[in-house]
C-alpha cells in the first residue's frame, strides 16, 4: 500500500481552478519532486498536504489514515519553507527546539534531539548563533534541521534552495539528497528547477495550469516525454513540426523527411531531439548519411556561437526551416574545423535519440 496518497485533490478559488484531479501516490522512504512554472500549482499542493490550505474536493492519506480534514498539528509534517522562516531572536538552537517545546516534549529530550539534529546539519558549534550571523546555507541547514527534530512521517521542502547561489546551491542539494537517503524519510520537494529535481527526486511529477503532465523517473520524463510541455521544460530540446508520411516517416513542415524510433502519439505533429545529441558534420558529407536511415540530417547555415564553459552551443538556421540547435564539448575548437557565423553546416543525430509529440 502507498503511503502517501492523493485522490482527485483539487484546489479552487471561486472560479479559478488552482489544482485539479491530483491524483499521485508516493512510497514509504520516496523522495518526489513536484515540477513546474510559476503558477503550476505545485506549492498550493505542497500546502494542502501539510494542512495549511484546505482541499476543495478528494482525499489524502498518510500511512492509510485519512488527513484532509485534520488539522496542521496533527499531521506530523516538518516543513521547510522558501525563506526558511527562522525566529530572528532565537538561537540556532532555541530554533530548532521550538517545535519540540510547542509539542510538550521534555526538556531533557529536547536536549539530546537538538543535538542530534545539529550534527545531522554538521551544524553542532553553531547553536549560540542568531540567524543573522549565518550564511545562506546554514540558515537553511538549521531549518532543515528543525523540521527533522520533530521525527515527522513526512518531510515538505517548498524551494529550500531558491535563496542559494548557484554554487551554493549544488552543494546544498546533494547534502539534502544523502540526508533523505540515511533516514529513510518519505520526502516531497517543490521546484522550478529542472536539474534541481533531476539530481534529488526518485521520481518527478510535472505540473502545469494546476494539472499533472506525466509522472516518472529522472531519466524516464528527460528521454521519453508525453508531449512538448513536457519536453520543453525537462532541458532544452529542438522542435520541428509536421506529420507522419506514408512511409513510417516524420515529414517536416520544410519538407524533410527524418527517421524516429518508439511510440507514436495520437494526432503527432511535433518531432523533439536534443541539442547534446547531435553531431555538426562538414557539407561535403551532408550526403553521407547511414544508407540504412539510423541517423537524421538537417543541412542550414550558422547563426551563432556561444561559449558556455562546459560546452558551447551553435545555432543553426536550416534550409527552408527552423532554428535549431546544437551543443559541442569545450574540447571542439569551431575554428580550427572551419566552422565560423555564415558556414554552411549539417547537423545529425541518431534516430534513437529521436521523440515524436503530440
Amino acid at each position: 500500500m502507498a503511503y502517501i496518497e492523493f485522490s482527485g485533490v483539487e484546489k479552487r478559488y471561486g472560479n479559478f481552478q488552482a489544482v485539479s484531479r491530483f491524483d499521485l501516490t508516493v512510497e514509504k522512504g520516496e523522495m518526489i519532486a513536484l515540477l513546474g512554472p510559476s503558477g503550476c500549482g505545485k506549492t498550493t499542493t505542497l500546502r494542502m498536504l501539510a494542512g495549511f490550505v484546505p482541499v476543495s474536493a478528494g482525499t489524502m492519506r498518510v500511512d492509510g489514515r485519512d488527513i484532509t480534514r485534520e488539522p496542521p498539528y496533527r499531521r506530523n509534517m516538518g516543513m521547510v519553507f522558501q525563506g526558511y522562516a527562522l525566529f530572528p531572536h532565537m538561537t540556532v538552537a532555541r530554533n530548532i527546539a521550538f517545535g519540540l517545546e510547542m509539542r510538550g516534549v521534555p526538556a531533557s529530550e529536547i536536549t539530546a534531539r537538538v543535538i542530534e539534529a545539529l550534527d545531522r546539519v554538521r551544524l553542532h558549534d553553531f547553536a549560540e548563533r542568531l540567524p543573522r550571523q549565518l550564511s545562506g546555507g546554514q540558515q537553511q541547514r538549521v531549518a532543515l534541521a528543525r523540521a527533522m527534530a520533530i521525527n515527522p512521517d513526512v518531510l515538505l521542502l517548498d524551494e529550500p534552495l531558491s535563496a542559494l547561489d548557484a554554487r551554493l546551491r549544488h552543494e546544498v542539494r546533494a547534502e539534502i539528497r544523502q540526508l533523505q537517503r540515511a533516514t529513510g524519510l518519505t520526502t516531497l520537494i517543490v521546484t522550478h528547477d529542472q536539474d534541481e529535481a533531476l539530481s534529488m527526486a526518485d521520481r518527478l511529477v510535472v505540473m502545469s495550469k494546476g494539472c499533472i503532465e506525466q509522472i516518472g523517473s529522472p531519466a524516464d520524463l528527460y528521454e521519453r516525454p508525453c508531449n512538448r510541455f513536457v519536453a520543453d521544460f525537462m532541458g532544452r530540446s529542438n522542435f520541428l513540426g509536421g506529420k507522419l508520411d506514408g512511409d513510417g516517416r516524420f515529414l517536416t513542415d520544410h519538407g524533410v523527411a527524418l527517421n524516429f524510433d518508439g511510440a507514436i502519439p495520437n494526432d503527432a505533429s511535433t518531432l523533439s531531439f536534443r541539442p547534446e545529441r547531435t553531431r555538426l558534420v562538414a557539407p561535403d558529407a551532408l550526403g553521407a548519411s547511414a544508407t540504412d536511415g539510423s541517423t537524421n540530417t538537417l543541412a542550414g547555415t550558422i547563426v551563432s556561437f556561444a561559449y558556455l564553459g562546459p560546452v558551447i552551443e551553435c545555432q543553426v538556421q536550416v534550409d527552408d526551416g527552423p532554428t535549431v540547435m546544437a551543443l559541442l564539448t569545450n574540447t571542439v575548437d569551431p575554428a580550427r574545423l572551419g566552422m565560423h557565423e555564415g558556414s554552411r553546416i549539417g547537423v545529425q543525430w541518431s534516430r534513437r535519440d529521436t521523440t515524436l509529440l503530440a
